[in-house]
């Protein structure tokens, strides 16, 4: 039997993140409460996203972690919960069409970090209370 040339022939590890309280920094969470202008219009869109498992938004989360915004682009870093993340092509995606729609963006780049490592301390409160309202005990 052959295997057809698109199928994966190693697995695609699958990782399990145990999340601590982590340590608070000054920091995070980002929320771009001190932009203004066209990065503003790019915090507020992404506050539309929510996460794919739980109705919160991804800045609430803490899941951003910098907008940048030169000559009509604008570049995003954002984490993940956890690395093994099953919805990371699709988080990624929302984050690029989220900045979009925003008028004066012509194009946006979504960068991916794991540093610093996200953990419970970089949701704001809204988002604790929305983990809350959805049966989490954070």
């Amino acid at each position: 039997m052959t295997m057809p040339t698109n199928t994966p022939t190693e697995s695609e590890a699958c990782t399990f993140t145990e999340f601590s309280d982590g340590d608070p920094s000054s920091e995070y969470p980002k929320t771009g409460s001190e932009a203004d202008g066209i990065e503003a219009e790019v915090w507020k869109a992404l506050y539309e996203v929510e996460d794919p498992e739980m109705p919160v938004s991804i800045v609430d989360l803490g899941l951003i972690y910098d907008v940048d915004i030169e000559d009509g682009r604008c570049g995003v870093a954002m984490t993940l919960t956890y690395t093994g993340c099953p919805a990371r092509e699709m988080l990624l995606n929302d984050v690029k069409c989220a900045a979009e729609t925003v008028p004066e963006v012509d194009e946006a780049t979504v960068e991916l970090r794991y540093t610093p490592a996200w953990n419970v301390n970089m949701v704001t409160e809204d988002g604790k209370d929305s983990l809350r309202d959805f049966g989490l005990s954070v």
